[in-house]
């Protein structure tokens, strides 16, 4: 009797128990698939887009001249393929733009250069006696080759140091601290004839140079512990060089544009910060004595490398801003975005531990969507191609070479996840293509967004297409959902990801579903009816 009276009472009790906690999870799980809602305002245009690229610096020299046919071929295919397998995965990331490096001479210094790592030293076209000789740069000559057959839109041509011969102390990088250029003052015209003789040449072999940059990075001190060709320019020395350069192109009535300033960090472009800043004020207002805006081979694309501004979602955030908000006082002008890789210790972004490979892909395709949504970049390029490093730590490329020992050969590179993710941009944003604006029903500030779901949307120039990138930062599975506004019943087409999972690298995803696994990137693409 007492067993029997317990029953109903443990039974009720039990039942009770079932039922709040089926409750809770039911309330939980609709709470969780509650999904974020973005409309895309297919007629509120902001930026086009110009071209994304890479820089393929140094390591070129010896992938190009040494390295065995098929393997650089499938380097080649990685970086600028646009074509899709049978299983509908990509067999490159299909870059637009290309950044070929004019070298200084240091290669043929040897180990006088003062530069310690020999793949670091550059060949120069022009021979210490004046003549050329273009059996130099092979390798990187090879890659600009196999950029121009897979239809790269943009070829760049970019400097680190003028020839070694035309430089105050004869190196490729300054000996002392002084702030000013290496180049001798009797060398600008001199330096910008070197240019277009090697803008000529590559004409004649049908690999023409859209753009030439021939300053780099002119705030930093270029000493020899930098460890490459580099100089310091201050803002006149740099009006002086782009002048003579410009007077040289148009003589030879070169249609290459100008490309500057290659501000070290964003923030010289548009704050004062001493020597070398303020860049846009200093080349692109019409009253000061350093205006570019009126040359023939000048552009209005300001060009600035993301390093060092991306340590904290307030100073990622606001640098772009403060760049952005800079900008819009000058009419036409546009931001590109030449050099990005992780230098500074941003990427670890709240990470507790060592970042994983997923960790620097994902931090990189954060600073690459707030460098259009926030920045308005209308190009963005990374560097470098590849590097000699550890797959498992990528901060600075998107293909480790890896070591090659007698004792353990192994295979010359690994592909990591910045590839796929810089790919999730470079192969669906086109050249041409125009950012829209976007609207999210979750109420997050900029802030609280860097942490959670990024979006960043673009439609083709004919109005046919909208490819949609959403970055889920969080190692939730979030839900998604789209409304156009403008843009007849838009119907999701395609729909890749890029995971931690050692396939999910640009993998075609389910149509029906929108849900963003966990610490990943996807690509929707929509097409009108």
């Amino acid at each position: 009797m007492k067993i029997k009276s317990l029953l109903p009472g443990t039974f009720i009790r039990k039942i009770t128990c079932s039922l709040f906690l089926l409750t809770s999870a039911l309330i939980s799980f609709c709470q969780e698939q509650k999904p974020i809602k973005f409309t895309l305002l297919f007629n509120k245009t902001v930026q086009q887009i110009h071209n994304i690229g890479a820089s393929g610096c140094w390591y070129t020299e010896e992938i190009g001249k040494q390295w065995p046919l098929a393997e650089k071929q499938h380097i080649a295919e990685l970086l600028f393929s646009k074509e899709l397998g049978k299983d509908g995965r990509p067999k490159g990331i299909g870059l637009s733009a290309w950044r070929f490096n004019i070298g200084g001479g240091t290669a043929e210094q040897g180990d006088s250069s003062g530069i310690a790592d020999p793949a670091r030293r550059v060949e120069c076209f022009l021979s210490p006696d004046g003549t050329y000789n273009w059996n130099k740069q092979q390798g990187y000559t090879w890659m600009l080759q196999q950029a121009k057959n897979y239809g790269v839109k943009d070829l760049i041509a970019f400097v680190n140091s003028p020839p070694v011969q035309f430089n105050k102390n004869g190196r490729g990088y300054k000996s002392h601290k002084d702030g000013s250029t290496n180049l001798r003052p009797d060398k600008y015209d001199a330096y910008a004839n070197f240019l277009t003789e090697v803008i000529k040449h590559y004409d004649k072999m049908n690999l023409h140079f859209n753009y030439i940059s021939p300053i780099n990075e002119p705030q930093w001190d270029w000493l020899k512990a930098s460890n490459q060709e580099g100089s310091p320019w201050t803002n006149e020395e740099m009006f002086k060089t782009i002048k003579s350069l410009n007077t040289s192109l148009a003589k030879q009535k070169l249609n290459t544009k100008i490309l500057t300033t290659e501000a070290g960090q964003l923030d010289y472009l548009y704050a004062d910060k001493g020597r070398t800043s303020r860049q846009i004020d200093s080349f692109w207002n019409p009253k000061s004595p350093f205006y570019i805006g009126n040359f023939s081979n000048s552009t209005k694309f300001v060009e600035g490398h993301g390093y060092f501004t991306e340590n904290g979602d307030e100073t990622l955030i606001n640098t772009r801003k403060s760049l952005r908000d800079t900008l819009k006082k000058y009419k036409g002008l546009e931001y590109w975005q030449s050099e990005y890789s992780m230098l500074g210790n941003g990427y670890k972004d709240k990470i507790a531990g060592k970042p994983n490979e997923m960790d620097h892909a994902l931090f990189l395709a954060k600073v690459i969507n707030h460098d259009f949504t926030v920045g308005n970049a209308s190009a963005w390029h990374f560097w470098n191609a590849y590097e000699p490093g550890s797959p498992l730590n990528p901060r600075y490329f998107l293909i480790a070479l890896n070591p090659q020992r007698a004792s353990k050969p192994e295979t010359r590179y690994t592909i990591t996840k910045n590839l796929w993710v810089l790919g999730h941009y470079s192969l669906f944003i086109r050249p041409g293509m125009v950012r829209i604006e976007t609207q999210r029903n979750d109420g997050l500030s900029d802030m609280e967004i860097a942490q959670q779901v990024m979006i960043s949307a673009f439609k083709d120039p004919k109005g046919k297409n909208v490819v949609v990138n959403v970055i889920n930062y969080t190692k939730e599975a979030k839900k998604v959902d789209f409304e156009f506004k403008d843009f007849l019943k838009g119907k999701l087409k395609k729909h890749y990801i890029t995971s931690e999972k050692q396939n999910d690298n640009i993998r075609p995803y389910p149509i029906a579903d929108t849900t963003l696994p966990p610490r990943s990137i996807s690509t929707f693409i929509f097409a009108a009816p």
